[in-house]
């Protein structure tokens, strides 16, 4: 089992910047694809961006494809979410998603296990 703590949300102006991270815990976090979701007010959960285990893969929804990028750090059990040029519609609560033994996924079904989510304002 793996349990996964996000950080980093926040309010920020348009045109701004953030980094979300993901904590992960246990020995197997360098087994699990990861990925990034967002659910803004009203609407449907939505995936954002998937990387591999290995982190020599990724994949992203093409609403921030260019802006936003994802990463991992296997020696700290961390992904990274990396947000930039951030507008108003990308607030949103943001969750981190692992899947064992997967490859990257856009789907969240393919996700076993979910942090608690962050929440991202950007305001215009």
């Amino acid at each position: 089992q793996v349990q996964l703590v996000e950080s980093g949300g926040g309010l920020v102006q348009a045109g701004g910047s953030l980094r979300l991270s993901c904590a992960a815990s246990g020995r197997t976090f360098s087994s699990y694809a990861m990925g990034w979701f967002r659910q803004a007010p009203g609407k449907e959960r939505e995936f954002v961006a998937a990387i591999d285990w290995s982190g020599g893969s990724t994949y992203y929804a093409d609403s921030v494809k260019g802006r936003f990028t994802i990463s991992r750090d296997n020696a700290k059990n961390t992904v990274y979410l990396q947000m930039n040029s951030l507008k108003p519609e990308d607030t949103a609560v943001y969750y981190c998603a692992a899947s064992r033994y997967g490859p990257i996924a856009n789907l969240d079904a393919a996700y076993g296990h979910w942090g608690q989510g962050t929440k991202v304002t950007v305001s215009s």
